[in-house]
């Protein structure tokens, strides 16, 4: 049977061309996702810093808590990874920014554009620092002709109408809503002093932190305090001054990283005194020097913290 061009567009936003040829529509995968029950987070990127190589990719992870999405940072590679790790882009609903730096937010307008190319029909609720609504309008007016001509070409829905930004500018409560309730804190990451925060999750499995950027801060302690699974970025020295080598702004990189991160030995610290359930370290920096091992980044980190500890991987999944 032929079915012309248009046909096939609104035949497949309803469903029924996926139906008739036996696939799971967009639609359908996201109530799949939706469907599941539990607490998992997975980290989607978990290498530090904007350069793109083969191994790990770009800050990105989400929290699946009973099939709903909760995305934290957006670096390079986010949708595709969230098509790895199966969750359906068109069951995106919430999102989570630590800070502007473009490893964490180079992703985010595609992100969601790529949910709406998939079928989002729905609110996504984006939370960050002060400058996410200006990226988001950025973004949306660099694309302004091709969604103006897809919408009444292909049937679509307005995306812009779609993505709420709610930018915040002090710790406190951040959300509540979906059974879990996220509050930020404030967390030095030189040179973007007041603009960078940490996350809390409260989930119905327990309780999640994620750290990533921070300078080295006891107030992470306390925020952190008897959490079932603290994730927190880390910087091995050896291992930056390994990067500083190669390249030609040497001093000047290392002197930003090491005052810009925390280092393995402070996590433990740490880590240790908020007495945390479970640590996993990630936004590993350097994150693309394949020699250092596991037990590398742990070495330090066990000085101070004696609990269950992990280096996480690309698509690495953790359940509550």
């Amino acid at each position: 049977m032929a079915i012309d061009r248009r046909t096939l567009l609104h035949l497949s936003l309803a469903g029924g061309v996926a139906g008739a040829l036996g696939l799971k529509s967009s639609f359908a995968a996201a109530q799949q996702a939706g469907s599941e029950s539990g607490v998992k987070w997975i980290f989607l990127g978990t290498k530090g810093g904007p350069r793109i190589g083969a191994g790990r990719s770009n800050p990105a992870n989400v929290l699946l808590v009973d099939g709903v999405p909760f995305v934290i940072d957006c670096g390079y590679g986010v949708a595709r990874r969230l098509v790895e790790a199966k969750v359906a882009l068109p069951s995106l609903r919430y999102v989570f920014v630590t800070h502007m730096h473009s490893d964490h937010v180079l992703e985010f307008g595609n992100m969601v554009y790529g949910a709406w190319s998939a079928g989002l029909n729905h609110q996504i609720d984006a939370f960050g620092p002060v400058g996410l609504d200006g990226l988001a309008q950025a973004f949306w007016q660099s694309m302004k002709d091709d969604i103006e001509i897809r919408m009444p070409d292909e049937g679509k829905p307005d995306p812009r109408k779609f993505l709420v930004v709610k930018e915040i500018t002090e710790s406190g409560p951040v959300m509540a809503a979906d059974k879990v309730k996220v509050t930020a804190l404030r967390t030095p990451h030189p040179p973007i002093l007041e603009r960078n925060y940490a996350y809390k999750f409260e989930t119905p499995k327990g309780v999640i932190v994620y750290v990533c950027d921070s300078a080295y801060n006891p107030e992470i302690a306390k925020f952190a305090e008897g959490a079932d699974l603290l994730i927190h970025e880390a910087l091995y020295v050896p291992g930056v001054d390994a990067l500083a080598a190669r390249i030609k702004n040497a001093s000047t990189l290392k002197e930003h990283l090491i005052a810009s991160h925390t280092t393995t030995e402070d996590l433990g610290k740490l880590a240790a005194a908020a007495k945390v359930k479970k640590l996993v370290m990630t936004h590993l920096v350097p994150g693309d020097i394949d020699t250092i091992s596991d037990e590398m980044w742990m070495q330090d980190v066990r000085k101070h913290y004696s609990g269950p500890l992990v280096v996480a991987r690309d698509l690495m999944e953790i359940a509550l």
